[in-house]
């Protein structure tokens, strides 16, 4: 790397840190720090893109296509939808609540245990993917500074990730998403363009992928790094250009595990709670739903361009055990260096630098935007029902900052024993636990009210994500977020077919 690649770097981490400190300074209570006090439709947007255009929907896409092509698009596009309907259907009734929480929501209807049990279960859920954004930004310091060791990387880039958010709550997730939003279209369409004007165009880039894989040593090999084997060019076409390459059930089973994860993320109804009135809101939350599949698009065009000129030291170390020999070709340790290789080699260096500083801020945003989610959940559903020394907004605000400091800390504790190549696996399943958890009880809360039974609803809550779990280790070829989801539904519609009609619960705490 190139000093003006370092300067372009240095520069998006200086306006990390700027974002931070000048957010930090409008802060002057535990609300602000929370809600923003009256955002608009802009900065919404920057703080739902914020956390959902992360590490897994830039780096994570160019890993997957990497390996399946078009597929990868379904984590943009899945939350492209997701956002969207939390437009149309859910800012109004989220925001008329007048919660802070989506737990809050449920526990107004179907009491207090229904809020504890689903904040550690959601909570949890979310965990995974702070977790896979502390393995992105960790991996990406490992490819700017190969000096650095593993443990290092992971507790430079939680320290970022601090910085960023802990000073100024939403605000610092609002205006950092609208910067990074900007950065990233210029790494996207940077990539784009370069990618199809080396290749020769989509055409010429799909002959380069079968002449690279179909029935040669390299695609005869696929099997033992656990991808299907390409024997001839409809394999290869097949795996790179069909978008259910993983299987239909697997890939609309991401996509809609990301459709739910946003509606039942408390970081992004947060952002709603920020708005000043209905319409900024709902104009933030389709904002971004038109924003954010685009990006993947790019990320799919830099995977599916690095596979025709990279291979992944396991499939190197495959050909050598099989006896074969390994094509002429740059090796990467594991595919997820393909953006930030990709940018390093090919990019002019001061444009390389804004779009490695792109990427690495949109890994520190996600990870710190869920991470002040995860904290919000703890402070609201949590520890003011177990304590009541937390009784001023300042005690609030320490809390809530010492929450976010120890949800980074234990991800960094657990990103160094974490391989990357799981990033995207993290996300789906993250996305898929909190959709079970929060999704159908949320929307009977908002709309049935006390037509269903809270045994019911307790019932959803436990069961659908512990089924998400099971799926996952004992069923292949399906995401297990549907066999959780059925689950989910089946608990609430028993819930309004025993439910004898009740007075509505408590309303939601100020």
């Amino acid at each position: 790397m190139t000093g003006m690649t370092f300067l372009g770097i240095t520069m998006v981490l200086a306006l990390v840190l700027l974002v931070g400190f000048f957010s930090g300074r409008r802060i002057k209570s535990a609300k602000d720090f929370l809600t923003g006090g009256g955002s608009g439709s802009f900065m919404v947007s920057g703080a739902i893109m914020g956390s959902l255009v992360s590490s897994q929907a830039t780096i994570g896409t160019a890993q997957m296509a990497f390996q399946y092509g078009i597929a990868a698009w379904w984590f943009t596009l899945g939350a492209g939808i997701g956002c969207l309907i939390l437009a149309l259907f859910y800012v109004r009734p989220l925001r008329e609540a007048g919660c802070v929480t989506e737990l809050q929501i449920i526990s107004a209807s179907y009491g207090k245990t229904t809020e504890s049990l689903g904040s550690v279960l959601s909570s949890a859920g979310t965990f995974f993917s702070v977790l896979s954004q502390v393995i992105a930004c960790s991996g990406l310091m490992s490819v700017l500074f190969p000096g650095v060791s593993p443990a290092a990387a992971t507790f430079v880039s939680v320290a970022v990730m601090c910085l960023y958010v802990i000073f100024g709550g939403v605000f610092s997730m609002g205006m950092g998403g609208m910067c990074k939003l900007l950065l990233l279209y210029l790494a996207g369409i940077s990539g784009l363009v370069l990618t199809l004007s080396l290749s020769g165009g989509i055409s010429s880039l799909a002959g380069q992928l079968r002449h690279l894989l179909a029935g040669t040593d390299l695609g005869l090999i696929q099997e033992s790094v656990s991808l299907p084997v390409l024997r001839t060019g409809a394999d290869v076409t097949a795996r790179f250009g069909n978008i259910l390459a993983r299987g239909a059930a697997k890939d609309l089973g991401s996509g809609f595990s990301l459709m739910l994860g946003v509606l039942s993320t408390q970081t992004y109804a947060q952002a709603v709670f920020s708005a000043k009135n209905h319409t900024a809101a709902r104009n933030g939350a389709l904002i971004s739903a038109f924003l954010t599949p685009p990006l993947g698009i790019a990320g799919i065009a830099v995977g599916i361009f690095m596979r025709t000129r990279f291979i992944t030291q396991a499939e190197a170390d495959a050909l050598l055990a099989a006896g074969r020999s390994v094509p002429d070709m740059p090796v990467l340790a594991g595919t997820i260096q393909a953006f930030p290789v990709f940018a390093i080699e090919y990019l002019p260096p001061v444009i390389a630098g804004f779009v490695l500083g792109a990427l690495l801020l949109s890994a520190i945003a996600g990870g710190a935007g869920l991470s002040l989610g995860i904290a919000t959940v703890m402070l609201k559903d949590i520890f003011r029902r177990v304590t009541n020394r937390i009784d001023t907004s300042g005690k609030e605000l320490a809390v809530t900052r010492g929450c976010i400091a120890l949800v980074l800390g234990i991800a960094a504790l657990c990103a160094i024993l974490m391989p990357g190549s799981t990033i995207n696996d993290f996300g789906f399943l993250s996305m898929g636990l909190r959709g079970t958890v929060i999704f159908m009880p949320l929307s009977c809360a908002l709309w049935l009210k006390e037509r269903v039974d809270s045994r019911f609803v307790l019932a959803s809550i436990l069961c659908a994500p512990v089924t998400v779990i099971l799926c996952r280790i004992l069923v292949k070829g399906i995401d297990p977020l549907i066999p959780g989801m059925v689950v989910s539904v089946l608990c609430c519609l028993c819930g309004v077919l025993f439910s004898a009609r009740r007075k509505r619960g408590p309303q939601c705490p100020a």
